[in-house]
């Protein structure tokens, strides 16, 4: 309702929007093109978003996001629904496949990784938690890319239920990936088994579909 609205919260909501991957600084200008807002406003609200540390600018002027921002995606992912039983069956699949296993969310026209279980092999394919890597590349996005496009069935992913990638983001890099469905179908994230090319070979990726299989499914039957 309009009521509801507090027109200098969405004006500086606005200004955080104005980021994204391909733009992490900002001049005033641009800040400004992308807003609508007058430069006068934006310097008055960046101040107010600086002192929390939503925003920084350097010594050229150009603003960027700020680490108070990483601070509460960290409390999101702490308390996101899924957390308690994630983390217990990434550790599962690292001690069955012996390779890194991780939890992907999407978020817009990018997927995030939102928990991740290194491997304990010296070399390794290591993931960093809240990465964000294209949907189009690598196992993880392009299952959660499949079960959000139209088409249904008739996507491979779909039908199959699972998508391999190998050097599709890294030439030394294989990996194999399920959908997390909702009892209703939606899907609410990829989870996925990742390696070195030259370890995580075919075969070893036939062995571990159904242990990812069979770990998508306990989390499925929690979610019900």
């Amino acid at each position: 309702m309009a009521q509801d609205r507090v027109e200098a919260v969405e004006r500086a909501l606005s200004i955080l929007e104005a980021f994204g991957e391909t733009r992490a600084e900002l001049t005033l200008t641009e800040i400004a093109e992308e807003t609508g807002l007058y430069k006068s406003t934006i310097l008055r609200l960046a101040a107010s978003l600086g002192r929390y540390g939503y925003l920084v600018r350097d010594d050229r002027g150009l603003f960027r996001l700020g680490p108070g921002l990483w601070r509460l995606g960290s409390s999101y992912r702490r308390n996101f629904d899924l957390d308690e039983f994630i983390r217990p069956v990434l550790r599962g699949l690292v001690n069955e496949t012996g390779e890194t296993a991780s939890f992907s969310v999407r978020d817009g026209d990018e997927r995030v990784c939102l928990y991740r279980e290194n491997s304990r092999h010296p070399v390794r394919h290591h993931l960093d938690e809240g990465v964000r890597l294209p949907l189009e590349r690598g196992a993880a996005g392009r299952v959660l890319l499949a079960y959000a496009e139209s088409g249904g069935s008739e996507n491979p992913i779909v039908r199959n239920g699972f998508a391999i990638s190998v050097g599709e983001r890294s030439p030394d890099v294989a990996a194999v990936a399920v959908p997390v469905l909702h009892a209703d179908g939606e899907i609410r994230g990829a989870l996925a088994i990742s390696g070195l090319a030259s370890r995580f070979d075919a075969a070893a990726r036939e062995n571990a579909l159904p242990v990812l299989q069979k770990a998508a499914q306990s989390v499925l039957d929690r979610l019900q």
